[in-house]
């Protein structure tokens, strides 16, 4: 490299990455991205709410207390907050429940293990709902003769985990735990988007793709936490530059690194970054 091509390099503007989270949830990713170089802007475009009733969830996790289900399915952090509000409400306790716990995924078992709980199921390779029907065991021959489980889900979730379970033998309940409800940008930072002033945009969940088309329109790439978000992505009209392979933070900072052509400066490269054309799935 000559002297001018390195002047050059070094006045040039950092590579940027809307990622579009709530700052709480975003910091371990961007302090990921920035380690690679990257300007980061950290801003949400939905939030959690509380159910529109919340009674159904509260009666459900009463339930739990005196063992009324034999599996309690939990998909998400979001979810999590939301089973441990309605203990608090309820004045019952979520590791003292007889129940077996299972997880979609890391995130959500490093939350329900700081909630007290622990996870006797997690999917070992595709941390989707799918994934999770895949992974579940069949009804035993000591489980009651009704073997209900509970599904504390957002209210836009899937039909996949509880049809999934039902096919399978079990009985699902389904509660609302949470809503997902619009988060505006703020206004600099959707223009920003509009103008192109992103190399791309993180998205962690369908929703969140949706509202990043809405809200910042279909022209900045996106890295997608998994195959379920990149699928709406793509039907929302955004182009999905890279697909992490498993829903944690070094292996969305892989696939940003990938989808910009940059080196990992952390170690080797990582593994669970995808090409992209990955197909590895994440709810």
């Amino acid at each position: 490299m000559t002297g001018e091509d390195a002047s050059r390099e070094s006045t040039a503007p950092a590579r940027s990455v809307l990622v579009a989270r709530a700052p709480r949830r975003a910091a371990a990713l961007a302090e990921r991205l920035r380690d690679l170089g990257l300007e980061v802007v950290v801003a949400p475009v939905i939030e959690r709410a509380p159910a529109d009733d919340l009674a159904p969830l509260d009666d459900a996790v009463r339930g739990l207390a005196r063992g009324a289900f034999v599996w309690a399915v939990v998909t998400s952090v979001n979810a999590v907050d939301a089973l441990v509000d309605a203990a608090a409400r309820t004045g019952t306790s979520l590791p003292e429940a007889r129940v077996r716990w299972a997880s979609v995924g890391p995130a959500t078992t490093r939350a329900l293990a700081a909630a007290g709980v622990t996870t006797d199921l997690v999917p070992q390779d595709d941390a989707t709902a799918a994934g999770l029907v895949a992974a579940f065991p069949d009804p035993a021959v000591t489980d009651p003769e009704t073997p209900a489980v509970l599904l504390p889900l957002g209210d836009l979730a899937r039909p996949t985990l509880d049809e999934g379970l039902a096919d399978r033998g079990w009985v699902p309940h389904v509660v609302t735990a949470y809503r997902t409800v619009h988060h505006d940008l703020p206004a600099d930072v959707a223009d920003r988007a509009r103008g192109g002033g992103f190399d791309v945009v993180v998205v962690s969940s369908g929703s969140v793709a949706r509202e990043i088309a809405d809200q910042a329109g279909t022209g900045t790439p996106v890295v997608a936490i998994g195959t379920p978000s990149a699928d709406a992505a793509r039907e929302a009209g955004l182009r999905v530059a890279a697909v992490a392979a498993r829903p944690t933070d070094d292996a969305l900072a892989a696939a940003v690194a990938a989808a910009l052509d940059l080196p990992l400066r952390t170690g080797p490269a990582d593994p669970t970054a995808t090409a992209p054309t990955s197909t590895k799935e994440h709810p």
